[in-house]
């Protein structure tokens, strides 16, 4: 009879714990923010948005790009959309500053107000288990700073875009509206 009502009690734990795993694995990650002690689960924080990923860098010939890619999230994030900047020192050591360094640089350079997580490695040799999960899912890791994935509402690849992209793109613009 104790048998019995054990497994009674445990049944609703059970039920509770698998309901609180991330239902998009591409999400499914917890990040620290850029310069601050913070972490953030991005299933929780992003989920249901468009989501538009970069590996960034502030020494590279695309690091203009930072200012098209703010207006992006300026112009359409109250419909849905968020830029998320993940800097990277894979491609030509062009990101080698310390946390604290980058985000400097980002707000005073560029203004930036989308968020930004501490560095990742997004080639495939050093993908950090985020970069993993992207280049997996869209059967291409970033050859270069400011490559760019679009994950869509149901926290799919929606594109998979190269570096000579441009945020203010038609090609971008056309992308981004019709996922919201």
């Amino acid at each position: 009879m104790k048998a019995v009502f054990l497994s009674f009690l445990l049944l609703p734990f059970t039920v509770a714990v698998a309901e609180e795993t991330c239902p998009w694995p591409l999400l499914d990650h917890e990040l620290k923010v850029l310069g601050e002690d913070r972490q953030v689960n991005l299933c929780d924080e992003y989920a249901g948005k468009v989501i538009l990923m970069v590996n960034t860098a502030s020494k590279c010939g695309y690091t203009p790009q930072y200012e098209g890619l703010e207006n992006l999230y300026a112009t359409y994030e109250e419909k849905g959309l968020v830029v998320l900047g993940f800097p990277s020192n894979d491609f030509g050591g062009q990101e080698p500053g310390t946390e604290n360094e980058i985000q400097e640089f980002c707000r005073s350079t560029y203004s930036i107000k989308f968020p930004m997580f501490a560095k990742q490695g997004a080639k495939e040799a050093t993908a950090s288990p985020l970069y993993q999960s992207l280049g997996s899912a869209a059967g291409e890791y970033p050859a270069w700073n400011f490559h760019k994935y679009v994950i869509n509402q149901k926290g799919e690849i929606a594109a998979s875009l190269k570096s000579s992209v441009k945020p203010e793109s038609k090609e971008m613009i056309e992308l981004i509206e019709s996922l919201l």
